[in-house]
């Protein structure tokens, strides 16, 4: 299996559905229907004690389904979700020591930025790209529009509130590859295993 770039792997869908799951079980449905429906990355939160298990059943059950992990805080979360089988790792932020230990890593790790500042020392780091985060807390589409013309080298996936109406203007920006959104499997319709509406919001 050969390793993605970071540019791989925002370009892998224009919206990567970010995923709170609690019970591994659902994990290879929620696969399946999100491959049915044209989407073929999921980025799993580590937020609950399900997650890395899920990230298993999905790099097992399903491996066309291009599996990464989210909230990604230490070196010790990083080297957890590449034992379970995740292509991918991101995170809120980036510590300098996380930082710097994931450029070695055997996945791409794509540290989340909210300033120039944190741009600046990302990319002072071998960094490129990014996760923009919280997106519309820290002023959405003008803040990244604003963003581009001293630091064009920086490419995002801006994630936090950002709704389906408010995708196309972001995914509209020069320096944006994909949007990370909660909306096509929130936490609530997973657990109701209402595949049908989660396949709908997908497509």
């Amino acid at each position: 299996m050969s390793k993605l770039s970071a540019d791989d792997v925002l370009k892998l869908s224009p919206v990567m559905p970010v995923v709170v799951i609690e019970d591994a079980a659902q994990a290879e449905p929620l696969a399946r229907v999100l491959l049915a429906s044209g989407i073929s990355t999921i980025e799993i939160t580590l937020r609950t004690d399900a997650a890395l298990d899920a990230i298993r059943v999905i790099a097992s059950a399903a491996p066309e389904m291009i599996v990464g992990a989210g909230t990604v805080l230490t070196l010790a979360d990083l080297d957890a979700a590449i034992e379970a089988g995740a292509r991918y790792a991101l995170s809120p932020g980036g510590t300098p020591k996380l930082m710097k230990a994931a450029r070695n890593a055997k996945i791409p790790f794509i540290p989340g930025v909210a300033t120039s500042s944190e741009i600046m020392r990302g990319l002072d780091l071998g960094y490129t790209h990014f996760k923009f985060f919280p997106a519309e807390q820290m002023g959405g589409v003008a803040a990244l529009k604003a963003q581009h013309g001293p630091l064009p080298s920086a490419k995002f996936c801006p994630t936090g509130g950002i709704s389906a109406d408010k995708a196309p203007s972001y995914l509209a920006l020069p320096n944006v590859l994909c949007i990370g959104g909660s909306w096509i499997a929130p936490a609530d319709t997973i657990k109701a295993q209402d595949w049908a509406a989660i396949e709908t919001a997908a497509k």
